[in-house]
């Protein structure tokens, strides 16, 4: 360790200096501290910002990959881009968001794999990461600008424990023991063990890459401040890493005492932090649904739970498909004889059924009300529903008008992330907010939008991805019920359901 720290007893120096000797026979946790300083100085660079990032990410094929799926997600492409390029990329999510994306992945990757006990170290870095999860969807909610410090120093707020874990396990195992014999938590007898705080480790380790002062001082432990207490920059971050690596700990179980301990937390930082208790919980919600997509060995992400269900899903998906091939069939059948609103009636199951939605809906342009209105649903409670599935057709900036305007299908992969709010309408999120996933699919006739059709999917389902392949289906399909539409040409759009 960097001998600019010294520990206030000669039993921690004596545990640093051990874990100095690991670290230079081991190696400094497998490109780590080079990532981690790339990626922090591509965050602050000014000039060449967006070029260093690009270079950052470029220099790791992973990296690459997560990149340009994220820019390539429903949150990001539902206003019409495409995005191939990873300077592309760093323009529409912007560096912090790549840099949060990447200092989670390099803690995860490399370092508990080539652990000596994979396992426990590996555990560690999950709660690190999931602790920036829970931070990043915090400071959002706090509109803070002080948000990329917050979330770096959360993921790093248990250094000391990740280090403990990944160079010097059998003194983990020992720390362990100590404190279940002693009924104390790890934290509280690491100094009898050790001779220094699991802080100070951590302490020590970001004073050894050369971390900037502002993240050290924000890895901090500081407890909640009274109502009403001024509060500085430096201590609302330290303030919020201390509860999102408290949060972390709390939620990886995923059980009820962690629930309750969770609950305690936003009532006890609530004031500190500047967002109401509620608000701080809704956060973490968000924080969970997030995570369960990015852990991989955390109860919270129910791995086997999830691989049982994407296994089966991926063997409905070519049975769904077939069944978008049988229902376009039936379309072309009829395509002469049927009214738009049985081709709307035919193509709203079919999709409801080959993509085996939770949830189905038909919305109807009415010109002379001005506005789109839900009139067909298939699904449980929809039909209780429809009537609050109203709203104009003046042009909003919603995900909705989005679609009608570009006229092209539409998907939304992750409709619960905390930036991607703004672009749903209020009548969505009173209504259909239970949706993890949807798609909308534009129906335009004569150049002006008639109506679209809409499905998604809850939390009963695995990530959903729709190929290419589905993709053609539901155009397909769609070109058919506007193609009923125009055949009537001179039929108002709001007659399409009679």
């Amino acid at each position: 360790m960097n001998t600019s720290f010294k520990a206030s007893t000669p039993l921690g120096n004596k545990t640093l200096s051990e874990l100095g000797d690991c670290t230079r026979r081991r190696g400094d946790m497998p490109g780590f501290a080079k990532a981690i300083t790339a990626i922090l100085g591509a965050m602050r660079g000014e000039d060449e910002q967006e070029f260093n990032m690009t270079r950052t990410v470029l220099s790791d094929p992973v990296l690459t990959q997560k990149v340009l799926r994220l820019a390539n997600s429903g949150m990001y492409s539902a206003f019409g881009q495409h995005v191939n390029t990873v300077s592309k990329a760093v323009l529409v999510l912007g560096t912090e968001a790549i840099g949060h994306l990447a200092l989670g992945l390099k803690l995860i990757e490399e370092l508990a794999a080539t652990s000596t006990d994979t396992t426990i170290a590996h555990i560690e870095m999950e709660k690190a990461v999931l602790a920036g999860i829970v931070a990043q969807q915090i400071a959002f909610t706090a509109e803070s600008r002080h948000g990329e410090e917050a979330v770096v120093c959360s993921m790093l707020h248990t250094l000391g424990r990740m280090m403990l874990t990944f160079y010097m396990p059998d003194r983990w195992h020992e720390l362990q023991r100590l404190a279940d014999q002693s009924q104390r938590s790890v934290e509280d007898a690491a100094p009898e063990l050790l001779g220094l705080s699991l802080e100070e480790i951590g302490h020590a380790a970001a004073l050894h890459w050369g971390l900037p002062a502002s993240l050290l001082n924000g890895m901090r432990t500081v407890g909640p401040a009274e109502a009403g207490a001024e509060v500085s920059p430096s201590d609302w971050i330290a303030g919020l890493s201390t509860m999102a690596a408290s949060c972390a700990e709390s939620l990886w179980h995923d059980d009820a005492e962690g629930a309750e301990k969770v609950k305690q937390l936003t009532e006890s930082y609530a004031a500190m932090l500047g967002v109401e208790a509620p608000n701080l919980m809704n956060a973490i919600e968000q924080a969970k649904v997030v995570a369960a997509n990015d852990l991989t060995i955390a109860p919270l992400s129910r791995p086997a739970e999830r691989r049982a269900k994407a296994l089966a899903k991926t063997r409905q998906r070519a049975a769904g498909n077939k069944i978008l091939l049988s229902g376009l069939a039936d379309m072309r059948d009829v395509l002469d004889t049927a009214s738009p609103g049985q081709m709307v009636q035919i193509a709203l199951e079919t999709v409801y059924k080959g993509l085996d939605f939770s949830r189905a809906v038909a919305f109807v342009r009415n010109r002379k009300d001005n506005q789109y209105a839900a009139k067909i649903s298939f699904g449980e409670g929809t039909r209780e529903l429809l009537a609050g599935m109203t709203f104009d057709d003046a042009y909003e900036p919603n995900v909705f008008h989005a679609a009608l305007n570009s006229d092209r299908v539409i998907f939304i992969e992750n409709a619960r992330d905390a930036k991607f709010a703004a672009k749903l309408p209020l009548w969505w999120k009173t209504s259909l907010s239970e949706a993890r996933s949807f798609v909308i699919l534009p129906l335009s006739a004569n150049g002006q939008p008639a109506g679209f059709l809409y499905g998604d999917w809850d939390d009963s389902f695995p990530p959903i991805s729709l190929s290419a392949t589905e993709f053609s289906l539901l155009n397909d399909m769609r070109a058919m019920v506007v193609r009923a539409v125009e055949r009537r040409h001179g039929i108002a759009p709001e007659a399409v359901t009679r």
